[in-house]
């Protein structure tokens, strides 16, 4: 082999391995990249999991028998679509340690997190101005 022909290995491989930092950084990107539709939370870990996977998530502590809370899903499905953040909706019924760990008292409740971190409390029903204002503060 020439030099040349190694140096373009080299060259090459450096690039691959570059990649594959831009590729962690991806993993970032793909963090500002959420879903368009409402996440449903499975388990305490799946909750762990999307609060840090994405930069900002808003999640929605709803019931279904809450009437507010079917009131303010049209508006939790719009945010999901037109925002960066990723939504992510627990069922408090279904995951009532949840709720209780983030002192959810009353449905419907939303938190907002940031890079991992509980940022913001809202109680009640809020209209897609105020809930969009909210969320583009982190983003």
């Amino acid at each position: 082999m020439t030099e040349d022909e190694l140096e373009s290995i080299r060259e090459q491989k450096r690039d691959e391995l570059l990649g594959d930092e831009d590729g962690t950084d991806d993993s970032g990107a793909e963090s500002e990249s959420a879903p368009n539709e409402p996440i449903h939370v499975e388990s305490v870990e799946h909750f762990s999991t999307v609060t840090t996977d994405y930069d900002v998530v808003l999640v929605d502590f709803y019931a279904d028998w809450c009437g507010p809370c079917k009131m303010l899903e049209p508006t939790v499905q719009a945010l999901a679509q037109k925002t960066d953040a990723a939504v992510a909706k627990v069922d408090i019924d279904q995951h009532q340690g949840l709720a209780s760990q983030y002192g959810v008292r009353g449905v419907p409740t939303l938190l907002l997190f940031a890079d991992g971190e509980q940022v913001e409390q809202v109680v009640g029903v809020q209209d897609e101005a105020t809930l969009t204002q909210l969320v583009e503060r982190y983003a």
